[in-house]
């Protein structure tokens, strides 16, 4: 089980070129992953994407990678003689008429846009370049650090889940407990309400009848199986490899109908405080679920 936060660092240089990669996430209900990339090594976006999607299941990840050269091979510094001409003639056409005292520097005339540019002459054309292999070293090396980081943060978060349904666990046994004793409670409160009518001849025979329809109605046998059935099988998914969030999501909304059912039915005292208690825990749950991947 992993956990949907996460963060990792990757670094790897190779021939006077260093790239940094670093990843991190929260939690999202899909699988949603956005790569920023130097501007020149777009067209890697979608096979770095892929690699991210083999070992990223779900929740909001962002990927940033940058990129720093040493080599003077990989860059050329134009400058355009046309932008710099038209730019240079207007200069001179303001300074004659407003400034005639005025020079017209070449630092000046270097600031203007597309005068000076640099391009890169680095060869991204293909995944065999060195380039990508490069880039996509530091990628992985960052991927490996975040699911390791993934891995501990769930672990932590099975060990918080696991206590909270082993309260739920022990809630819902003294329910179980509890269960039988409220057709014997009813069956008092309504004997002890027809004997205070004097007047009024108590008729076993109904008291029973009486009795046994309440005790239908408020039987929560099936709803209590079905409570351990569903704790026990959210157990045996914390222990699953594959992502499990959202079948632990699922899960936790089928205990707490049963809870709500107990509820309903039981018309006891002691069973709506303990049901109330195991919701409690429940939200507890659910809000700790929602990180998991």
């Amino acid at each position: 089980m992993r956990s949907m936060t996460g963060y990792g660092r990757g670094e790897y240089s190779f021939d006077e070129r260093h790239f940094t990669a670093e990843i991190k996430a929260v939690n999202h209900r899909y699988n949603d992953i956005n790569i920023k990339l130097p501007r020149i090594m777009l067209s890697y976006e979608d096979k770095i994407k892929k690699l991210l999607q083999t070992e990223i299941f779900r929740g909001k990840t962002e990927l940033y990678i940058s990129f720093e050269t040493f080599s003077k091979d990989d860059i050329k510094v134009r400058y355009n003689e046309a932008f710099a001409q038209s730019y240079a003639e207007i200069l001179k056409e303001l300074k004659e008429k407003f400034c005639p005292k005025d020079e017209i520097s070449l630092s000046l005339l270097a600031r203007f846009p597309q005068v000076i540019s640099v391009e890169s002459e680095i060869d991204v054309s293909s995944e065999e370049s060195s380039v990508f292999k490069a880039m996509y070293e530091a990628v992985k090396i960052a991927l490996d650090n975040f699911i390791k980081m993934r891995i501990t943060e769930g672990e932590n978060l099975k060990l918080s889940l696991i206590e909270k349904l082993d309260n739920v666990f022990n809630i819902v046994k003294e329910i179980e407990k509890r269960a039988p004793e409220v057709a014997k409670a009813y069956k008092e409160r309504l004997s002890s309400k027809l004997m205070e009518l004097e007047e009024i001849k108590v008729d076993e025979a109904r008291i029973l009848t009486e009795v046994a329809i309440f005790a239908d109605k408020a039987c929560i046998d099936e709803e209590l199986t079905r409570l351990f059935s569903h704790i026990g099988q959210m157990k045996d998914v914390f222990e699953e490899s594959v992502p499990v969030g959202k079948k632990l999501d699922f899960i936790v909304q089928e205990i707490n109908r049963e809870i709500n059912t107990v509820g309903s039915k039981s018309n006891d005292a002691q069973i709506t405080a303990l049901v109330v208690e195991a919701k409690s825990e429940l939200e507890k749950i659910r809000e700790q679920i929602q990180n998991v991947e």
